[in-house]
């Protein structure tokens, strides 16, 4: 808990920002992240993204306020979040990565930070913002998500040691075991859902014969 409210690793996570090689490296190598700032920093994005999403200009933005949920978003980005983070760990582990599954959930949730403060910022352009300067918009938005994403690769390639293409190669089978974790859980939950329905079914008829 103390982690939280540690004023260096709040610093260090903004650091990774400017000097994402440098800092993903010692993250690594020398314990300077935390999870626990990680995982701060994917719930604000989540807030972010749904605070831009119910109060951005309808300048900018066709999405009807009263159909945001704050809550069903939250749990999706943390599942997603949850669901790369294991299968990256779970393909590199298999391609002599170097990196554990705590250093993947840190440089992943750092990654959040450049989309947090472009989505606020962008949340606010937009309510003095007129139809002719909307591009503006988009490229304040734009430029979040794509420094985001290069932080989130230059922070796997650096802390599982791998050179780019190798790492866009494990990205690419990252998505696939996401797919295939979703399609065992929904298996299993199948599989459950039928016992759970054969167990009950059972129950009813000794109920009945008593």
């Amino acid at each position: 808990m103390k982690e939280l409210f540690s004023k260096e690793k709040w610093k260090y996570a903004f650091y990774t920002v400017s000097h994402p090689m440098d800092a993903y490296y010692e993250i690594r190598h020398r314990e300077r992240g935390s999870v626990a700032v990680a995982f701060v920093l994917v719930i604000l994005f989540s807030f972010s993204f749904s605070i831009n999403r119910m109060s951005a200009s309808f300048i900018v933005n066709d999405v009807d306020p009263l159909t945001v949920n704050a809550l069903p978003e939250l749990i999706s980005v943390l599942l997603l979040y949850g669901l790369f983070c294991v299968g990256n760990w779970s393909i590199t582990c298999l391609m002599n990565g170097e990196g554990r599954l705590k250093d993947t959930a840190i440089a992943v949730g750092y990654a959040m930070i450049p989309m947090i403060i472009c989505f606020n910022i962008g949340t606010i352009f937009s309510q003095f913002v007129t139809e002719d300067e909307g591009a503006f918009y988009t490229i304040i938005m734009g430029l979040g998500i794509a420094y985001a994403l290069i932080m989130a690769l230059m922070g796997i390639m650096q802390i599982h040691n791998y050179t780019l293409g190798k790492t866009l190669i494990t990205i690419f089978l990252t998505f696939i075991a996401m797919f295939i974790i979703i399609f065992i859980a929904l298996l299993l939950f199948d599989l459950l859902n039928q016992l759970y329905s054969f167990v009950y079914s059972i129950y009813q008829e000794l109920i009945f014969r008593m």
